[in-house]
């Protein structure tokens, strides 16, 4: 049986060195499959998991010699952290590996949703039309004020790319102290003061009970008409259901989400956006690019050497 097991999808050269250097089991799709998922764990010491994979304490009674699970990416909700410690398996994010994608994702996404209908009128000038005028009514970024919820590793990449687009920059953050260098870069202020100042809101926080719909009615009602906001962290943090009824009134401009309270998404969520011009939709990729891919991956493969040792015919010491 396998001394590593990898679920879920994964860069192919960072896959290889393990494979390389471990007895790996890799299939993208086991996830989906968990009778089949808790074979392959039964003699494993290390997993590498996405976001699909729940690593809970059902998967974690199969892995009786499991040491370590590998997270590509930052987003901890699909663990039973609580079951992970108590078993003494140690948790290890890939903290920064991908914030460059998100940030950038961020950064295009606002544009687009801030000049919508002049960056989406292919079709009518394919048809012959010149819609010049009408659609000559676009903003800039620039002087627009961006909104970071959660001000860590990923919301501080972004904040910086704001600033750099001439954008002025405020956050709000719980968890971070009053006196973190960070805030040299950004205006600290309250959670409401935020979503009634932002242009651009873009969400950076992790899934918690207390962020659970975090934006829902009250927030877009507290919103500037023109507000677009952007939720590149995880699904549940907005309510989809009142996003929808703020973009089909015209509460704010635009949204774009890259993650849901089910993914895939089901058809009752999709529903809720059928027919809306004013909204950008993906399947949980703000953070998923060759590059962070490769990032990622590599943050994968050095998790398992520190943890397990150095595997056979690696050139790397620990």
């Amino acid at each position: 049986m396998a001394d590593v097991v990898i679920p879920e999808f994964m860069d192919q050269e960072a896959a290889g060195l393990l494979q390389a250097e471990y007895d790996v089991h890799w299939d993208r799709d086991l996830w989906r499959r968990r009778p089949e998922l808790f074979e392959h764990v039964a003699d494993a010491r290390a997993i590498v998991v996405r976001n699909q994979t729940r690593v809970d304490a059902e998967l974690l009674a199969a892995a009786p010699r499991l040491r370590v699970v590998a997270r590509m990416g930052v987003g901890l909700d699909n663990f039973d952290l609580a079951a992970c410690k108590a078993r003494g398996v140690d948790v290890r994010p890939s903290i920064g590996a991908n914030a460059l994608s998100v940030a950038e994702y961020v950064i295009a996404t606002a544009m687009i949703l801030l000049r919508r209908q002049a960056l989406c009128s292919t079709a009518a000038l394919v048809a012959g039309n010149w819609p010049r005028e009408r659609l000559a009514n676009g903003v800039e970024l620039a002087g627009r004020t961006m909104g970071i919820v959660g001000f860590g590793s990923i919301g501080q990449v972004a904040g910086a790319k704001a600033r750099a687009m001439g954008m002025d920059l405020i956050a709000y953050d719980s968890m971070l102290p009053a006196d973190a260098p960070a805030w040299s870069n950004a205006r600290r202020v309250s959670f409401d003061a935020l979503i009634a100042e932002a242009d651009v809101i873009s969400l950076h926080c992790p899934l918690l009970p207390e962020t659970r719909n975090l934006i829902g009615a009250p927030q877009f009602a507290r919103m500037k008409p023109g507000a677009v906001l952007i939720n590149s962290a995880r699904g549940g943090i907005v309510n989809e259901a009142d996003c929808a009824a703020a973009l089909r009134e015209g509460r704010i401009a635009g949204a774009a989400l890259d993650s849901f309270s089910s993914e895939p998404i089901t058809k009752e969520i999709g529903a809720l956006f059928q027919g809306l011009d004013n909204v950008i939709l993906t399947p949980h990729v703000a953070g998923v690019t060759v590059e962070a891919n490769q990032r990622i991956g590599m943050a994968a493969v050095d998790t398992i050497r520190r943890v397990l040792g150095v595997g056979r015919g690696s050139p790397r010491a620990v």
